[in-house]
């Protein structure tokens, strides 16, 4: 008996996608650093279409994260194709979703440019602009705020702003 209660506590541990809250710590860290990124990418690993948008959307960034530090071309184009179209799923089906909209920018501006994914940059900018003020959620609000003051896309009076 002790060993089915056992089994049942352990399972029900594993498998587990981590809160928002640490989806989002966990996207910040994994930025360049192959263990974290890697970490955030296993912690996707059960996440499917299925899932709430914006799991999809993080799986589809760590997947695109993931591609940089894949061995050889093939493996790389094909992470990157699939993080992408998971990430243009998610976008296609929560237009108005924020986070989602930030997740896409941060990947947009930080992919080489010649793999031409970052068509989208001006159109979610003005869209976090736009919705910033209505945020209600602290963690997401601080979340959005700091992606805008270390972002490019930003002007420093576009980011007074926020």
């Amino acid at each position: 008996m002790k060993v089915l209660f056992y089994f049942f506590l352990c399972v029900s541990f594993f498998g587990k996608v981590p809160e928002l809250s640490e989806l989002r710590d966990s996207y910040i860290a994994a930025n360049g650093n192959q263990e974290r990124t890697l970490a955030f990418y296993e912690s996707l690993s059960e996440v499917t279409k299925k899932d709430k948008t914006v799991l999809v959307a993080y799986k589809g960034a760590s997947t695109i994260m993931q591609a940089k530090f894949a061995k050889g071309k093939d493996q790389k184009k094909d992470l990157f194709k699939e993080g992408a179209l998971l990430l243009e799923y998610a976008v296609a089906s929560e237009p108005n979703n924020i986070e989602i909209r930030v997740i896409r920018m941060s990947i947009q501006e930080n992919v080489p440019k010649f793999l031409k994914y970052n068509k989208n940059i001006s159109e979610d900018k003005e869209f976090i602009t736009t919705h910033y003020s209505t945020l209600t959620n602290a963690g997401l609000k601080e979340f959005v705020k700091s992606f805008v003051m270390h972002s490019e896309g930003f002007t420093a009076s576009e980011r007074e702003a926020f």
